[in-house]
């Protein structure tokens, strides 16, 4: 029932005083979100320096042996991923052994707390306690001393200079920095200029202004890749419901062209460096014997889009594509109103008679351009009419 139909009816309360309640019920909500993603990092950053510091332990009692450690990920990721799925890469457990030895709690704490602690054989957080070398530490203990999400640690630990890296903690603190924020800081080098400025307070003041693109939401904290990951929870989302929909559809639409297409997955993640990307639709194609990488864009096509789907197909080509496989190839699909692009990216294909090839088996783009014009026409009046009732 929509808020039209609400306001007047003449049982129900004046607009002005259903708005102010709608507003606080969505304020509401928005702050719970916020207060669980924010209880969740807590625990995964608390849990991960656990995972780092048993890693470290277990390598010959922390002594730092790279050949052997190298073996020791590369064993437990696998085990790890087969027990619980995604989310224990060899990166991802190098980094919770990298964030236990460049946080180590006992330099954190105060002795008294130290003692303590050392002395506890029980604590509560969640009914669990962790096991440390020095003393029985409680999640509540470890979480205590990282307040920042572990998303802003991963960030952290790129940056060398120990210095710096301090600096960058102490202002997301003080400043309640997020991580859009904590990484434009970084990549624009704030730390430097500020050490090479004459009026560092000015600096520092400049440094606390927000920026529209460093705004998260709370949606956005619940599905950031990493809290995903650790819940062990699929982020097969999309931003609307058009794009939702028009996905769903392509995907029917290129499965019913023939039995050339098997479907591999749908907003399939990627990681590069310490970037999260996705993919809308992944394929695979039995004739070509080859990847087909689909990524839909609801604006203008850019070149900043083909520039990133190159980046796709050099990931999928290192890893997703098997030894036999022939290399992938990606399709870039923008469904702007009124002016649909569909667009092969062939580039990558080592000869031109490998690109002729795929030319002639791949669906025709016209046709896929004309299919897109249709469903987002049909999909728009529908979701319009559903608005609207």
């Amino acid at each position: 029932m929509s808020d039209r139909k609400i306001s007047g009816n003449k049982q129900s309360a004046p607009a002005s005083s259903y708005d102010a309640m709608l507003s606080g019920v969505v304020e509401l909500l928005e702050q719970a979100r916020r207060t669980s993603a924010r209880a969740v990092n807590t625990i995964m950053t608390a849990t991960y320096w656990e995972i780092g510091r048993r890693i470290v332990e277990f390598e010959q009692g922390g002594k730092r042996r790279a050949e052997y450690g190298a073996s020791l990920l590369k064993r437990l990721s696998a085990d790890l991923k087969t027990r619980l799925g995604r989310g224990f890469s060899e990166r991802n457990l190098e980094q919770m052994r990298l964030f236990y030895q460049g946080w180590p709690i006992s330099q954190t704490i105060s002795a008294k707390s130290a003692n303590k602690i050392s002395q506890m054989v029980s604590a509560k957080f969640e009914g669990s306690i962790i096991q440390a070398s020095s003393g029985q530490f409680s999640s509540s203990d470890i979480a205590a001393q990282f307040p920042l999400p572990w998303s802003q640690y991963v960030r952290l630990m790129s940056v060398k200079n120990p210095d710096a890296r301090a600096f960058y903690e102490a202002e997301s603190l003080r400043g309640g920095w997020t991580i859009p924020q904590l990484d434009r800081q970084i990549s624009t080098l704030f730390y430097e200029r500020t050490a090479l400025s004459r009026n560092k307070a000015a600096m520092l003041k400049k440094g606390e202004k927000t920026l529209p693109e460093d705004a998260v939401t709370p949606e956005g904290e619940i599905r950031d890749p990493l809290v995903l990951e650790f819940l062990g929870l699929k982020d097969e989302y999309s931003e609307n419901d058009l794009e939702e929909a028009l996905i769903l559809h392509l995907e029917s639409f290129l499965l019913e062209l023939g039995g050339d297409f098997t479907f591999v997955g749908r907003q399939r993640r990627l990681r590069i460096g310490d970037s999260w990307y996705r993919v809308d639709l992944l394929f695979f194609h039995r004739r070509l014997r080859c990847l087909v990488v689909i990524d839909l864009k609801l604006g203008k096509f850019s070149h900043a889009d083909a520039g990133q789907m190159h980046m796709y197909l050099n990931y999928a080509s290192e890893h997703w594509t098997h030894p036999e496989e022939n290399p992938p190839v990606g399709l870039i699909l923008c469904a702007q109103k009124d002016n649909a692009l569909a667009h092969y990216a062939l580039e990558n294909l080592p000869n031109k008679v490998l690109a002729a090839e795929y030319k002639m088996a791949l669906p025709d783009e016209k046709a896929l351009v004309a299919e897109i014009d249709k469903t987002r026409n049909e999909l728009e009046a529908r979701l319009r009419k559903s608005y609207e009732g």
